[in-house]
């Protein structure tokens, strides 16, 4: 680069980060950059909506202070007719800020049902490819704290245990593969973000699914926004769901105990071997060792149905049990001890 367009892009950069010099902008950042602390190259998924296009800024800002490459992305599902041109226009508006950004998009048949569910699942595809393709090992979501309570009464609806309660995390590797999925923005609130996006955007897309009363989730939106008006203290609720995690990583730790001490795996065989005392613990700790090894040996994604753990507890707890087949495998008894091995 020669010096007058090396020039040119410093004054670039001064514009842009001058925004930090804002009481609240800077209030907010620092709260972002503490949640981050990474020193290593990234990807930033931006969907247009305020909170993602707050994570673009806050991400090109810490970029230029910490001298760190970020690639960004746009997933364009193309589950609406005015989709491609949002992604475009999103790429422009990403432009005015040095953010180039390249539209990933979703081509083939689109579901009938499940219509979100599957959006997510194919979202996550296309952003973990492009990382693997450039050998990116961090991807940065724009999940904050107004997700973490939906998530967290979505989960209450179904009837979730405290595992699924709290699984919104800030740090999580993807699918057991070499890339670590970030959400910095948790312990920001939507408004926070909002803020930032007229800021220094003017500008965000409007997801009208958003609005959409058939998705279960704008359903909880609405609830939340109705018990705010009706006293609820976000902040205690916050604390509520930290208190809840602490309660899980102590279970987690059981767990772990639980499957050093009383497995062992046969590696010849491919199968694991419990002893006794593997039963011989609370029943969360069991539950979860149990769906641990099942979904391992298996090579599901997602773990099998805990009322399905919970029917198989209770078999192998009962005299007659002999064998069962479940998420892949056999679960199956043999003398005073339980066999898991890979189904076949």
């Amino acid at each position: 680069m020669n010096l007058k367009n090396l020039n040119v892009q410093n004054q670039k950069h001064k514009k842009i980060l001058s925004k930090l010099n804002k009481k609240k902008i800077s209030k907010i950042y620092n709260k972002f950059s503490g949640s981050l602390n990474l020193k290593k190259d990234f990807a930033v998924a931006v969907s247009g909506g305020p909170d993602s296009l707050a994570l673009a800024y806050l991400t090109k800002c810490y970029s230029l202070k910490n001298k760190i490459k970020v690639k960004y992305y746009i997933v364009n599902h193309k589950l609406r007719k005015e989709s491609s041109l949002e992604a475009e226009t999103v790429r422009k508006v990403l432009k005015k800020i040095d953010i180039k950004c390249t539209i990933l998009n979703w081509n083939g048949k689109k579901p009938l049902k499940k219509i979100q569910a599957t959006a997510r699942d194919k979202r996550y595809s296309l952003l973990v490819n492009e990382c693997k393709k450039n050998s990116i090992k961090y991807l940065l979501l724009g999940h904050h704290l107004n997700d973490l309570f939906e998530n967290f009464f979505i989960r209450i609806v179904r009837g979730s245990g405290l595992n699924g309660l709290i699984s919104l995390n800030k740090n999580i590797k993807y699918r057991d593969q070499d890339l670590s999925i970030l959400r910095p923005l948790l312990d920001l609130e939507k408004k926070e973000l909002l803020h930032i996006s007229n800021e220094v955007f003017s500008f965000f897309v409007k997801d009208p699914s958003n609005t959409n009363e058939n998705y279960k989730r704008t359903r909880i939106r609405n609830l939340l926004d109705s018990l705010e008006k009706e006293g609820l203290d976000i902040k205690k609720l916050k604390l509520t769901i930290d208190h809840l995690k602490d309660s899980n990583e102590s279970i987690k730790f059981y767990v772990n105990k639980n499957l050093k001490n009383n497995v062992v795996f046969l590696k010849s065989k491919n199968n694991y071997i419990l002893s006794y005392d593997f039963f011989n613990q609370s029943h969360e700790v069991i539950f979860r060792s149990l769906s641990n090894l099942i979904q391992k040996l298996g090579k599901k994604y997602y773990p099998v149905r805990g009322k399905s753990i919970n029917e198989l507890v209770k078999k192998i707890n009962g005299r007659s049990f002999k064998k069962i087949t479940l998420g892949g495998c056999f679960v199956e008894r043999v003398n005073d001890t339980i066999l898991i091995s890979k189904e076949i």
